[in-house]
């Protein structure tokens, strides 16, 4: 069970912009626990798409702050990410798995006022996608070994 709620933090904090290393740790718990090979990518990436979504939500409130002198954006950058969104958003969400500019993806899908529905859809589809390749890497490259 500490496995999992370990897991689940290490997914949850990747998705964030805080420090994690999620893959390393499903990896680990995939090569020791090849039973619960479903239940571990669940967890993971439940805790990914919840830590996406709170980037989501950070993005929707951020803007009611934009007029203190403390904001770490300008204007123009906002309009520029809501411009490049607005071009690419729809499938630009198919990458927020991608280290370093996934979180700044969702971040300002939820700026933009993104659907909520649509993001959670593209953003589990990405995010499940990417530990699924995880979970298939370990098992193939045990396979070799």
């Amino acid at each position: 069970m500490l496995a999992y709620f370990g897991l689940f933090f290490s997914a949850f904090s990747s998705a964030t912009l805080l420090p994690g290393s999620s893959e390393v740790v499903l990896s680990a718990l995939a090569i020791n626990n090849r039973e619960t090979l479903f239940q571990l990518w669940l967890v993971a990436t439940m805790g990914n798409v919840l830590g996406s979504c709170v980037n989501y939500w950070l993005g929707l409130k951020m803007m009611s702050y934009q007029h203190t002198s403390w904001f770490p954006i300008s204007p123009q950058q906002v309009m520029k990410a809501q411009q490049l969104f607005g071009r690419y958003g729809v499938w630009s969400l198919l990458l927020s798995w991608v280290p370093i500019i996934g979180d700044p993806l969702t971040l300002v899908a939820g700026l933009c006022k993104f659907r909520f529905w649509l993001f959670l859809l593209l953003v589990s589809i990405s995010k499940g996608a990417r530990y699924a390749f995880i979970i298939l890497g370990i098992m193939g490259i045990e396979r070799l070994i």
